[in-house]
Protein backbone atom coordinates (compact mmCIF):
# COMPACT_ATOMS: atom_id res chain seq x y z
CA UNK A 1 0.00 0.00 0.00
CA UNK A 2 1.10 3.11 -0.83
CA UNK A 3 2.20 5.64 1.80
CA UNK A 4 0.14 8.38 0.55
CA UNK A 5 -3.11 6.42 0.30
CA UNK A 6 -2.96 3.89 2.99
CA UNK A 7 -0.68 5.67 4.14
CA UNK A 8 25.76 9.30 27.29
CA UNK A 9 25.11 6.97 29.52
CA UNK A 10 26.69 3.51 28.61
CA UNK A 11 25.52 -0.27 29.10
CA UNK A 12 26.78 -3.21 27.74
CA UNK A 13 24.83 -6.39 26.69
CA UNK A 14 25.83 -9.60 25.61
CA UNK A 15 24.54 -13.27 25.54
CA UNK A 16 24.95 -16.77 24.10
CA UNK A 17 24.10 -17.44 20.95
CA UNK A 18 20.56 -18.84 20.43
CA UNK A 19 19.41 -19.63 16.68
CA UNK A 20 21.07 -17.06 14.51
CA UNK A 21 19.89 -18.57 11.08
CA UNK A 22 23.00 -19.52 9.84
CA UNK A 23 23.85 -20.68 6.36
CA UNK A 24 27.18 -21.47 4.64
CA UNK A 25 27.16 -18.33 2.76
CA UNK A 26 26.67 -16.08 6.25
CA UNK A 27 29.58 -17.77 7.75
CA UNK A 28 32.27 -15.10 6.93
CA UNK A 29 29.90 -12.83 8.23
CA UNK A 30 29.51 -14.51 11.67
CA UNK A 31 33.35 -14.88 12.27
CA UNK A 32 32.79 -10.48 11.86
CA UNK A 33 30.85 -10.34 14.58
CA UNK A 34 33.03 -12.66 17.23
CA UNK A 35 34.19 -10.72 20.56
CA UNK A 36 33.06 -7.92 18.36
CA UNK A 37 32.03 -4.72 20.28
CA UNK A 38 29.01 -3.27 18.47
CA UNK A 39 27.00 -0.04 19.41
CA UNK A 40 23.52 1.19 18.70
CA UNK A 41 23.16 5.25 18.55
CA UNK A 42 19.83 6.09 19.52
CA UNK A 43 18.45 9.59 18.05
CA UNK A 44 16.56 10.45 20.84
CA UNK A 45 17.07 11.18 24.58
CA UNK A 46 17.80 8.99 27.16
CA UNK A 47 14.77 7.32 29.20
CA UNK A 48 12.57 7.73 26.56
CA UNK A 49 10.30 5.16 24.63
CA UNK A 50 12.66 4.93 21.41
CA UNK A 51 15.77 4.76 23.74
CA UNK A 52 14.34 2.20 26.15
CA UNK A 53 12.63 -0.15 23.18
CA UNK A 54 16.45 0.27 21.57
CA UNK A 55 18.17 -0.79 24.72
CA UNK A 56 15.63 -3.94 24.80
CA UNK A 57 16.69 -4.81 21.86
CA UNK A 58 20.22 -4.91 22.70
CA UNK A 59 19.78 -7.09 24.97
CA UNK A 60 18.70 -9.81 22.85
CA UNK A 61 20.12 -8.96 20.05
CA UNK A 62 23.47 -10.48 20.57
CA UNK A 63 22.12 -13.63 20.96
CA UNK A 64 21.71 -14.36 17.59
CA UNK A 65 24.81 -12.67 15.82
CA UNK A 66 27.17 -16.21 16.36
CA UNK A 67 30.63 -15.48 18.54
CA UNK A 68 29.70 -13.86 21.61
CA UNK A 69 29.78 -9.94 20.74
CA UNK A 70 28.54 -7.48 22.80
CA UNK A 71 26.54 -4.18 22.34
CA UNK A 72 26.57 -0.53 23.84
CA UNK A 73 23.99 1.54 23.65
CA UNK A 74 24.44 5.75 23.32
CA UNK A 75 22.28 8.93 22.45
CA UNK A 76 22.53 11.32 20.20
CA UNK A 77 20.25 13.48 20.64
CA UNK A 78 18.93 16.52 18.08
CA UNK A 79 16.68 17.34 15.13
CA UNK A 80 14.73 14.37 15.29
CA UNK A 81 17.62 12.31 14.68
CA UNK A 82 19.16 13.70 11.56
CA UNK A 83 21.92 14.76 14.05
CA UNK A 84 22.53 10.81 14.89
CA UNK A 85 21.94 9.73 10.57
CA UNK A 86 23.90 12.63 9.36
CA UNK A 87 26.74 11.14 11.47
CA UNK A 88 26.68 7.39 10.43
CA UNK A 89 25.96 8.19 6.93
CA UNK A 90 29.00 10.37 6.92
CA UNK A 91 31.61 9.21 9.31
CA UNK A 92 30.86 5.43 10.66
CA UNK A 93 32.80 2.40 9.83
CA UNK A 94 31.12 0.70 6.95
CA UNK A 95 30.93 -2.55 8.59
CA UNK A 96 27.73 -3.11 10.41
CA UNK A 97 29.96 -2.37 13.66
CA UNK A 98 27.41 0.51 14.25
CA UNK A 99 23.67 0.85 14.10
CA UNK A 100 21.58 3.32 14.24
CA UNK A 101 17.90 3.45 15.79
CA UNK A 102 16.14 6.37 14.71
CA UNK A 103 12.97 8.14 15.41
CA UNK A 104 10.35 7.18 12.63
CA UNK A 105 10.63 10.51 11.11
CA UNK A 106 13.95 10.60 10.19
CA UNK A 107 13.75 9.44 6.86
CA UNK A 108 11.19 11.67 5.36
CA UNK A 109 13.01 14.71 7.33
CA UNK A 110 15.23 14.67 3.76
CA UNK A 111 11.76 15.46 1.80
CA UNK A 112 10.77 18.44 4.61
CA UNK A 113 14.08 19.35 6.00
CA UNK A 114 16.77 19.51 2.94
CA UNK A 115 18.45 21.98 4.16
CA UNK A 116 19.84 20.08 7.55
CA UNK A 117 19.63 16.53 5.97
CA UNK A 118 23.04 15.39 4.94
CA UNK A 119 22.51 11.85 3.95
CA UNK A 120 19.60 10.10 1.46
CA UNK A 121 17.39 7.53 3.28
CA UNK A 122 17.36 4.98 0.38
CA UNK A 123 21.02 4.52 0.88
CA UNK A 124 20.49 3.59 4.21
CA UNK A 125 20.46 -0.20 4.73
CA UNK A 126 17.10 -0.98 6.84
CA UNK A 127 17.67 -3.92 9.12
CA UNK A 128 13.92 -3.97 10.34
CA UNK A 129 11.32 -2.09 12.76
CA UNK A 130 10.29 -3.12 15.83
CA UNK A 131 6.64 -2.25 15.67
CA UNK A 132 4.38 0.25 13.77
CA UNK A 133 3.46 3.30 15.73
CA UNK A 134 0.21 4.33 17.26
CA UNK A 135 0.63 8.34 17.93
CA UNK A 136 -2.27 10.05 19.74
CA UNK A 137 -2.70 13.76 21.38
CA UNK A 138 -3.45 13.49 24.56
CA UNK A 139 -4.47 16.24 27.50
CA UNK A 140 -4.39 16.86 31.09
CA UNK A 141 -7.26 16.14 32.63
CA UNK A 142 -7.90 19.67 33.74
CA UNK A 143 -7.68 21.05 29.89
CA UNK A 144 -10.40 22.90 28.54
CA UNK A 145 -10.47 20.34 25.60
CA UNK A 146 -12.22 16.89 26.27
CA UNK A 147 -13.02 15.96 22.36
CA UNK A 148 -11.26 16.15 19.10
CA UNK A 149 -14.68 18.28 18.16
CA UNK A 150 -13.62 20.63 21.50
CA UNK A 151 -10.19 20.94 19.42
CA UNK A 152 -11.99 22.28 16.49
CA UNK A 153 -13.12 25.17 18.16
CA UNK A 154 -10.83 25.86 21.32
CA UNK A 155 -7.48 26.42 21.62
CA UNK A 156 -4.96 23.68 23.69
CA UNK A 157 -1.48 24.46 24.54
CA UNK A 158 1.01 21.44 24.01
CA UNK A 159 4.67 20.56 24.60
CA UNK A 160 6.55 19.29 21.75
CA UNK A 161 10.30 18.49 21.60
CA UNK A 162 11.82 19.83 18.18
CA UNK A 163 11.19 19.81 14.34
CA UNK A 164 11.72 16.25 13.06
CA UNK A 165 9.37 14.68 15.77
CA UNK A 166 6.08 13.83 15.26
CA UNK A 167 5.70 16.41 18.51
CA UNK A 168 6.33 18.82 16.94
CA UNK A 169 5.16 17.88 13.32
CA UNK A 170 2.00 16.34 13.56
CA UNK A 171 0.03 19.19 15.52
CA UNK A 172 1.91 22.08 13.26
CA UNK A 173 0.29 20.55 10.28
CA UNK A 174 -2.96 19.56 11.56
CA UNK A 175 -3.23 22.91 12.72
CA UNK A 176 -2.44 24.68 9.38
CA UNK A 177 -4.62 21.78 7.13
CA UNK A 178 -7.56 21.17 9.48
CA UNK A 179 -7.80 23.98 11.53
CA UNK A 180 -7.16 22.03 15.01
CA UNK A 181 -6.79 24.89 17.33
CA UNK A 182 -3.21 23.08 18.96
CA UNK A 183 -0.71 25.92 19.98
CA UNK A 184 2.78 24.65 20.01
CA UNK A 185 5.51 25.36 22.42
CA UNK A 186 8.62 23.22 21.41
CA UNK A 187 12.38 22.98 22.74
CA UNK A 188 11.76 20.35 25.69
CA UNK A 189 14.95 18.18 25.62
CA UNK A 190 12.57 14.72 25.63
CA UNK A 191 9.29 13.60 26.15
CA UNK A 192 10.00 13.00 30.03
CA UNK A 193 9.98 16.61 30.31
CA UNK A 194 6.89 17.58 27.99
CA UNK A 195 5.36 15.28 30.73
CA UNK A 196 6.81 17.18 34.19
CA UNK A 197 5.65 20.91 32.40
CA UNK A 198 1.84 19.08 31.79
CA UNK A 199 2.11 18.05 35.69
CA UNK A 200 2.95 21.28 37.10
CA UNK A 201 0.53 22.84 34.11
CA UNK A 202 2.78 24.59 32.17
CA UNK A 203 1.26 22.89 29.37
CA UNK A 204 -2.56 21.15 28.60
CA UNK A 205 -1.33 18.08 26.74
CA UNK A 206 1.29 17.03 23.83
CA UNK A 207 0.04 16.97 20.19
CA UNK A 208 1.74 13.79 19.24
CA UNK A 209 3.16 10.95 21.15
CA UNK A 210 3.43 7.26 20.79
CA UNK A 211 0.55 5.07 22.53
CA UNK A 212 3.57 2.43 23.58
CA UNK A 213 5.75 5.35 25.14
CA UNK A 214 2.48 6.07 27.35
CA UNK A 215 1.75 3.13 28.44
CA UNK A 216 5.50 1.80 29.26
CA UNK A 217 6.24 5.68 30.64
CA UNK A 218 2.67 6.67 32.38
CA UNK A 219 1.27 3.81 32.97
CA UNK A 220 -0.07 5.39 36.52
CA UNK A 221 -1.66 8.59 34.22
CA UNK A 222 -4.22 6.12 32.55
CA UNK A 223 -5.09 3.96 35.73
CA UNK A 224 -5.49 7.37 37.90
CA UNK A 225 -7.33 8.75 34.33
CA UNK A 226 -5.33 11.98 34.74
CA UNK A 227 -4.83 12.29 30.83
CA UNK A 228 -7.88 11.84 28.34
CA UNK A 229 -7.32 10.90 24.44
CA UNK A 230 -8.02 13.01 22.06
CA UNK A 231 -7.61 11.98 18.36
CA UNK A 232 -5.22 9.46 16.94
CA UNK A 233 -2.73 10.12 14.03
CA UNK A 234 -3.21 6.83 12.32
CA UNK A 235 -5.10 5.25 9.60
CA UNK A 236 -6.87 2.75 11.84
CA UNK A 237 -8.12 2.65 15.53
CA UNK A 238 -6.04 1.34 17.67
CA UNK A 239 -7.65 -1.80 19.72
CA UNK A 240 -6.68 0.03 23.14
CA UNK A 241 -8.55 3.15 22.08
CA UNK A 242 -11.92 2.18 20.06
CA UNK A 243 -13.93 4.78 21.16
CA UNK A 244 -11.11 7.81 20.10
CA UNK A 245 -11.47 8.58 16.80
CA UNK A 246 -8.67 9.21 13.75
CA UNK A 247 -7.18 12.64 12.20
CA UNK A 248 -8.60 11.47 9.06
CA UNK A 249 -12.35 11.38 10.47
CA UNK A 250 -12.31 15.26 9.89
CA UNK A 251 -10.70 15.48 6.78
CA UNK A 252 -12.47 17.38 3.82
CA UNK A 253 -10.68 16.47 0.70
CA UNK A 254 -8.72 14.26 -0.84
CA UNK A 255 -5.43 16.63 -1.06
CA UNK A 256 -5.80 16.90 3.14
CA UNK A 257 -5.91 13.41 3.08
CA UNK A 258 -2.92 12.63 0.82
CA UNK A 259 -0.78 15.02 2.30
CA UNK A 260 -1.75 13.16 6.12
CA UNK A 261 -1.04 10.22 4.68
CA UNK A 262 2.10 11.18 4.23
CA UNK A 263 2.66 12.20 7.33
CA UNK A 264 1.33 8.98 9.19
CA UNK A 265 2.80 6.63 6.72
CA UNK A 266 5.69 6.75 8.54
CA UNK A 267 4.40 5.04 11.27
CA UNK A 268 4.55 1.94 9.54
CA UNK A 269 8.09 1.59 10.15
CA UNK A 270 7.69 3.14 13.83
CA UNK A 271 10.90 2.03 15.19
CA UNK A 272 13.86 1.73 12.53
CA UNK A 273 17.18 0.14 12.81
CA UNK A 274 19.39 0.49 9.99
CA UNK A 275 23.24 0.31 9.38
CA UNK A 276 25.01 3.43 7.08
CA UNK A 277 25.68 2.59 3.58
CA UNK A 278 28.53 0.47 2.18
CA UNK A 279 28.18 -2.33 4.34
CA UNK A 280 28.61 -5.72 2.61
CA UNK A 281 25.11 -6.92 1.12
CA UNK A 282 26.01 -10.52 2.78
CA UNK A 283 26.74 -9.00 6.29
CA UNK A 284 23.62 -6.86 5.63
CA UNK A 285 21.25 -9.75 5.19
CA UNK A 286 22.79 -12.00 8.02
CA UNK A 287 22.22 -8.66 10.23
CA UNK A 288 18.68 -8.74 9.02
CA UNK A 289 17.98 -12.02 9.61
CA UNK A 290 19.52 -11.87 12.99
CA UNK A 291 17.03 -8.83 13.71
CA UNK A 292 13.87 -11.03 12.55
CA UNK A 293 15.08 -14.16 14.73
CA UNK A 294 15.33 -11.55 18.07
CA UNK A 295 11.89 -10.46 16.99
CA UNK A 296 10.55 -14.07 17.51
CA UNK A 297 12.67 -15.43 20.25
CA UNK A 298 10.76 -16.02 23.31
CA UNK A 299 13.14 -14.58 25.87
CA UNK A 300 12.62 -11.13 24.05
CA UNK A 301 9.12 -11.44 24.00
CA UNK A 302 8.84 -12.12 27.23
CA UNK A 303 10.52 -9.03 28.64
CA UNK A 304 8.58 -6.81 25.98
CA UNK A 305 5.52 -7.96 27.61
CA UNK A 306 6.55 -7.47 30.86
CA UNK A 307 7.83 -3.58 30.02
CA UNK A 308 4.60 -3.02 27.97
CA UNK A 309 6.63 -2.51 25.13
CA UNK A 310 4.21 -3.87 22.08
CA UNK A 311 6.23 -5.89 19.19
CA UNK A 312 4.81 -5.69 15.95
CA UNK A 313 7.79 -6.08 13.34
CA UNK A 314 8.17 -5.63 10.24
CA UNK A 315 11.41 -6.76 8.24
CA UNK A 316 13.94 -4.19 6.53
CA UNK A 317 13.10 -5.04 3.41
CA UNK A 318 9.29 -3.95 4.12
CA UNK A 319 11.23 -0.25 5.81
CA UNK A 320 13.34 -0.31 2.47
CA UNK A 321 10.74 -0.33 0.43
CA UNK A 322 8.48 1.88 2.40
CA UNK A 323 11.19 4.57 2.60
CA UNK A 324 11.35 4.26 -1.19
CA UNK A 325 7.60 5.11 -1.85
CA UNK A 326 7.64 7.89 0.70
CA UNK A 327 10.13 9.52 -0.72
CA UNK A 328 8.56 9.32 -4.60
CA UNK A 329 5.50 11.29 -2.94
CA UNK A 330 4.11 13.83 -5.28
CA UNK A 331 6.07 16.90 -5.41
CA UNK A 332 2.81 19.06 -5.26
CA UNK A 333 2.04 17.39 -1.60
CA UNK A 334 5.59 17.54 0.02
CA UNK A 335 5.17 20.97 -0.86
CA UNK A 336 1.87 21.38 1.02
CA UNK A 337 3.72 19.56 4.11
CA UNK A 338 6.81 22.01 4.08
CA UNK A 339 4.35 25.21 3.55
CA UNK A 340 2.19 24.19 7.10
CA UNK A 341 5.52 23.29 8.82
CA UNK A 342 6.92 26.70 7.32
CA UNK A 343 3.65 28.56 8.81
CA UNK A 344 4.42 26.97 12.62
CA UNK A 345 0.76 25.88 12.07
CA UNK A 346 -0.12 29.36 11.96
Amino acid sequence: MKLTQGLLALTAFSAPFISAPLTSSFADEAAFFKDRQLRIVVGSAAGAGYDLNARLFARHFPAHLKGNPTIIVQNQVGAGSVIMANSLYNTAPKDGSVIGAAINGMPSAALFTPDVVQFDPRKFNWIGSTNRDTQITYVWHTAPVKTLADLMTTEVVVGATSPGTTQYEYPIVAAKLLGLKYKIVSGYKGTTDVHLAMERGELQGIGANAWLSLKTLNKNWLDEKKIIPIVHFNFERHPDLPNVPTIFDVTKTESDRQALGLMVGRLEYGRPFFVPPGVPQARVDYLRRAFDATMKDPAFLAEAEKTKIDVDAITGERVAKLVDEAMATPKDVVARIREALASGGK
